[in-house]
């Protein structure tokens, strides 16, 4: 018998790959995520929320202190002890390291990890998918040699122009006016690599810019991040409208120098500017800034944070430590007295603001004197929460290369860690006590078994504690409700409420 054109064989069209985006980290790194998962459903994968699910892991590692990459690699060997199981009912076929750390250390990463199939570096963004359909299919990815993404871009920061290499966090902003959806996330129009979010909460952060000029002597981040770039407020608009179509009700804006945005736009007041215009977005009731330095706050900033409707009073404030002598060798500035007085200026406008920040014990040169300062600023200084971190070196910063004479032995710098650590807890302790019987509007993020919980206007995402509404029976994720604080638990509230949403 003749076969007709009609009954000729056709090769089945294979299923699309699944993949899941694992997520360590910052804030940042999960803009970053959301973008390489953009990028990935436009490319034709189907985005999984289980990596046991998934062809393909990509683990989004960070690279900032010790413990994180040790959390990024231990992240990694997990996902590659799924692939080795995949002849035993699992299904991953390649794992693979993305993010900071796989940026800042390469080849090198590679060579010592060996279970990653590959370890892909920022330049690799732009074509992600591409680059995993290859992975997937056998080929061997040559992971990048690690060097100073500053040098990448003109020092003077107006003579940037960033359209030329890949910066995670910057692509262009989804369009809103089309609600057709690739997939589960992204609009059928316009650009094709768009964000496409991970997270279904309220809250969602927003990246105001990439990279820092700052020169500090413990950190690494600027060498493979780059040098500082701002994205142009019209796109940090457009995504901030695309999020508020998502479901999101705050804007939580991110950046390692949030006080340096729009610097190298030729307008430093640009946030200034920008912020009436995110918090008068539609469907946002609150949008919240991060990660201010301290020598530039300045006071039209401040104003503009403090009393802007819409805009939460939260200062999440960088001092890094209180000791002007220990602040000289950071290569940063102040002293407490002129970090009292920022202080002072931002609860002269907003008293009952909410203010946060990080220190490191026992760097270098770190006297029992220095020690005492930080102690008594942080007494002084009535915080809602501060991180503590002990000092350790970092490859490549000027810290790491500091005499030995000038660094504390490992026991010193963990029993001066939990010292200020102890300290730290009663104080915060103390501050969120000092709210009992304020009126507070808290974001209601999740509600299980008739517990309901969120974050108030003091309280940012993750890091700075959370609010337990009681008598809040009928909220909602995403409703923002009207309390009354009557207890606290460390740095966590009890809020009691009538259940309406504000």
């Amino acid at each position: 018998m003749t076969t007709t054109e009609s009954e000729t064989p056709t090769t089945p069209t294979p299923a699309p790959l699944q993949v899941a985006v694992v997520t360590l980290g910052c804030a940042r790194n999960e803009v970053d995520s959301e973008e390489l998962a953009g990028r990935l459903e436009a490319g034709g994968f189907v985005l999984v929320d289980d990596a046991e699910d998934a062809d393909t892991v990509v683990v989004n590692t960070c690279g900032f202190v010790e413990a994180a990459k040790k959390d990024s690699v231990d992240t990694l060997l997990e996902a590659a002890d799924l692939k080795a199981s995949a002849g035993h009912g699992g299904r991953a076929q390649a794992v693979v390291a993305v993010g900071c750390l796989a940026e800042r250390y390469g080849k090198d990463l590679a060579e010592s990890l060996p279970e990653a199939d590959a370890v892909l570096g920022f330049d690799d963004y732009p074509d992600i998918a591409a680059r995993l359909r290859s992975i997937v299919a056998g080929e061997t990815h040559h992971p990048h040699t690690p060097s100073d993404r500053r040098r990448l871009l003109p020092i003077s920061p107006v003579d940037r122009d960033a359209s030329g290499i890949s910066v995670p966090g910057h692509q262009d902003a989804p369009e809103v006016g089309d609600t057709a959806e690739i997939g589960a996330g992204a609009p059928a129009t316009g650009p094709r690599a768009v964000r496409r979010r991970l997270d279904a909460g309220p809250m969602a952060p927003l990246k105001l810019a990439s990279g820092c000029d700052r020169r500090c002597s413990f950190c690494a981040i600027p060498s493979f991040r780059g040098s500082f770039v701002s994205r142009r407020p019209s796109d940090v608009l457009q995504e901030g409208q695309w999020l508020a179509t998502q479901g999101v009700k705050e804007l939580f804006l991110v950046s390692e120098n949030s006080t340096s945005y729009g610097k190298d736009l030729g307008d430093l007041r640009l946030l200034e500017t920008l912020l009436p215009e995110l918090s008068g977005i539609d469907g946002i009731e609150r949008v919240r800034v991060s990660y201010l330095q301290p020598a530039e706050t300045r006071p039209g900033l401040i104003e503009a944070i403090a009393s802007t409707p819409g805009v939460v009073p939260y200062f999440d404030l960088s001092f890094q430590h209180a000791s002007a002598a220990v602040l000289r060798r950071m290569r940063r500035f102040g002293d407490p007295e002129s970090f009292l007085g920022l202080l002072e200026q931002i609860r002269s406008l907003a008293p009952l603001a909410g203010v946060r920040s990080n220190v490191i014990v026992g760097f270098p040169g770190e006297t029992e004197d220095d020690l005492q300062t930080l102690c008594d600023f942080l007494v002084a200084a009535r915080m809602d929460v501060t991180g503590v971190f002990g000092y350790s070196d970092e490859d490549g910063t000027e810290a790491a290369g500091f005499a030995d004479d000038l660094k504390l032995d490992d026991d010193e710098i963990r029993a001066r860690t939990e010292h200020v650590t102890t300290l730290v807890e009663e104080l915060n302790a103390q501050r969120a006590e000092e709210r009992v019987g304020e009126q507070v509007l808290v974001l209601v993020e999740s509600v299980e078994d008739d517990v309901v919980e969120g974050r108030a206007a003091h309280q940012g995402p993750e890091v700075d504690g959370t609010t337990m509404l009681t008598g809040a029976g009928h909220a909602r994720v995403g409703d923002l409700v009207a309390a009354t604080v009557t207890g606290t638990d460390g740095v966590d509230l009890v809020a009691r409420t009538d259940g309406v949403p504000a």
